[in-house]
């Protein structure tokens, strides 16, 4: 394992933030800590790379007990969401930093710097000020510099929290592809569950200070260990006292086996996709469906339907915490 870490606690003051935490992240992964906001992910970050210290507890990164050890020693690349640029820098000379201050020849940082900035698609701005820069570029211009020093483990504290959304949906495919073609050990925090599911290869789910579930954006969001982890991991709906996705319930205007009548309330187109809204018993119950479904039906607000769980639906039932 690339890093381990064992029964870690944390609390300031007299409030808990991390409740006897236990992770390993495999060596050459993408690991995304995935929680809601106070759940302890970049707290649990942070003492990973050393900048804070565990009330108790152990971290071992590449075998070597790194518990007591401070951040400069710890082989780690840090990535803040605001970029920490120094701005009366170029970028060249802000991917150089590290290199520069460990007193590596010249020729080895021009190297080096120029090989990064290719590869995150920057050489044309290397004597550009952070200031010139989008944001989305500031955020490749930091990742460039954490990597510079070829750290054994790369964590990045929620690393497009700034920016908009397309500029997120850009910058992960991207932070993607860089990561299959540098195999750096990487974690990073994130409160975005499509960003976790579509970049990550294993989900750490933290709230409350403990973890919740560990596994792959596919076994987490298909077989989420409790009520809390399938409501935070997608969209949810409830039907006959079980949690369903909306995705996963069928609707059909004569009554099947195991099928309950539910009358049509209101039909939200969104692009390709539609929000059927029902109720059932007087419970509020919502469907996600297709257009050529829905126009198929022929469903109209009043209309009383017939709907069930799909045979590809795994309800979780509301008693599960």
């Amino acid at each position: 394992m690339a890093i381990e870490v064992r029964n870690v606690s944390k609390a300031f003051g007299v409030t808990p933030v991390l409740n006897d935490v236990s992770i390993d992240v495999s060596a050459g992964s993408l690991t995304a800590l995935l929680g809601p906001s106070g759940g302890g992910k970049s707290t649990l970050l942070r003492v990973i790379a050393g900048l804070e210290s565990p009330d108790s507890g152990t971290v071992v990164i590449s075998g070597v007990d790194a518990t007591a050890l401070p951040p400069q020693r710890r082989d780690v690349g840090f990535v803040f969401q605001h970029y920490a640029a120094f701005k009366h820098m170029t970028v060249f000379k802000n991917v150089a930093f590290g290199l520069e201050i460990r007193k590596r020849p010249k020729d080895e940082i021009r190297r080096r710097v120029r090989e990064l900035l290719e590869l995150v698609h920057l050489e044309s701005f290397a004597d550009r000020f952070p200031a010139q820069l989008s944001g989305g570029q500031r955020q490749r211009m930091a990742l460039a510099r954490a990597l510079a020093v070829e750290p054994k483990v790369l964590l990045l504290d929620e690393p497009f929290g700034a920016l908009d959304a397309q500029v997120r949906k850009e910058l992960r495919s991207w932070l993607r592809r860089l990561h299959d073609e540098v195999h750096v050990t990487t974690v990073f925090v994130t409160h975005d569950q499509e960003e976790a599911i579509e970049v990550a290869d294993t989900i750490v789910v933290l709230a409350d200070g403990r973890v919740k579930q560990v596994g792959s954006p596919a076994e987490v969001y298909d077989n989420p260990a409790d009520t809390f982890v399938m409501r935070f991991l997608g969209p949810v709906t409830e039907l006959g006292g079980q949690l369903v996705r909306p995705h996963d319930i069928e609707i059909a205007t004569a009554p099947e086996e195991g099928s309950v009548p539910a009358t049509v309330s209101r039909i939200l187109r969104l692009g390709f996709e539609v929000r059927v809204e029902l109720q059932v018993d007087g419970q509020e119950v919502w469907a996600q469906a297709t257009r050529s479904v829905v126009e198929g039906l022929e469903l109209r607000s009043g209309q009383t339907v017939h709907v069930r769980p799909g045979p590809a639906a795994r309800p979780l039932a509301l008693s599960v915490s």
